[in-house]
């Protein structure tokens, strides 16, 4: 069986990872920091309504498929196409991860700087992203995983490369599934992504085409490099079409850990430059519309029309109505779980405009209205 070198755990452990078992690996989120700190929440929290200081980050693998040139991911992160590990009990991953969760953020707890209102809310880990590094999707008793998380009321966000398309064909559901689509041709995504699978655009493709067939919400997301993969818009629309998502992110590189050996700085878009790519790509998406943006992270979200009842878009989730759905047994689709979004549109601001802005002024957490910590 696989395992990682004393010299992986050391890399990692010095990242701020904390190993769970033989696979899996937590870590907390900067924006779950900042909104523990009064400094605002991430663009899930915007686009979706997620409390960013409930959200733990975590994988369950380690090892990847791929070794894409953005990836922050150091040298000595393990790579493989088929599973060799020990296999985990979900039970122990769950518990465990939890654990080392709270550990992580142990600090603020009589931190002068830290919202204590929403230091207590941390405590209550209400949702989950499976997309800390790795490839999570891999893990043989994912299913058992995700029916923990369901028993215990935390939503759940997973993102996939799309190099296991029968693993997303059998997953159960998941209150939001992500593939990331790097580039929409072959020998770019090659260049991009450096798949390990020489079937890897079939791959990709077969993972679309199971991610159409899905009943709850999906999601594409485009990591756009710039001089690199941010062209070819009618080809990126018709691979998007493929895969029918519920959305779509669009989202800068970030030039920050191992990335920094591959890419240049100058290869991160300004969040200005992510917006005209987005307006260009939104002509040939007829069934979507741009519905909003974070800008810290240089990012916007495109919905499928659907979500917008009478001109008001519900890309929120009604995340008490998804554990009742997911926990009954019954079937459902991401339309029951819907819920309205408080604050849609661009704002016509770009990165450098934006920190300005944030450097004049402390956005506090506001539980109740939680629009408030959106930058």
């Amino acid at each position: 069986m696989q395992q990682l070198t004393p010299a992986a755990i050391a890399e990692l452990e010095k990242q701020q990872y904390r190993i769970i078992g033989s696979h899996s690996a937590v870590k907390t989120c900067g924006w779950t920091k900042n909104m523990i700190k009064g400094q605002g929440g991430c663009y899930k929290l915007k686009f979706y309504g997620i409390m960013s200081n409930q959200c733990m980050q975590m994988t369950t693998s380690i090892s990847c498929a791929n070794r894409c040139t953005f990836c922050w991911r150091g040298y000595k992160a393990p790579v493989g196409k088929e599973w060799k590990w020990d296999v985990d009990e979900p039970e122990t991953i769950f518990t465990q991860s939890v654990e080392a969760h709270h550990k992580l953020l142990v600090g603020f707890k009589g931190s002068p700087t830290a919202n204590k209102a929403a230091y207590q809310k941390s405590r209550d880990v209400r949702h989950v992203a499976l997309s800390l590094t790795g490839e999570p999707i891999t893990y043989p008793k994912m299913n058992e995983l995700l029916n923990r998380f369901n028993q215990e009321h935390i939503s759940t966000f997973m993102v996939t490369n799309a190099t296991y398309p029968d693993a997303i064909k059998n997953l159960q559901p998941v209150t939001q599934l992500y593939i990331s689509l790097d580039a929409p041709e072959q020998e770019l995504l090659k260049k991009v992504d450096l798949p390990l699978f020489p079937d890897y655009w079939e791959r990709l493709n077969q993972s679309l085409v199971y991610l159409s067939r899905k009943k709850q919400r999906t999601c594409i997301r485009l990591t756009m490099i710039k001089d690199v993969n941010m062209q070819m818009h009618q080809q990126y629309a018709q691979m998007i079409m493929k895969g029918t998502p519920d959305f779509l992110e669009v989202k800068s590189y970030m030039h920050v850990g191992s990335s920094r050996e591959n890419l240049q700085r100058e290869n991160m878009p300004l969040h200005e430059e992510v917006v005209e790519f987005c307006q260009e790509l939104v002509k040939f998406l007829p069934d979507y519309e741009i519905v909003s943006e974070h800008i810290p992270s240089r990012v916007v979200l495109f919905a499928h029309r659907k979500y917008k009842v009478n001109g008001i878009w519900h890309t929120w989730i009604d995340f008490e109505k998804w554990h009742q759905l997911v926990n009954s047994g019954e079937e459902f689709t991401s339309q029951d779980y819907w819920k309205r979004t408080p604050q849609t549109g661009l704002s016509g601001k770009g990165t450098k405009d934006h920190f300005k802005e944030v450097e004049k002024r402390s956005v506090q957490v506001d539980e109740k209205t939680p629009e408030l910590s959106f930058y």
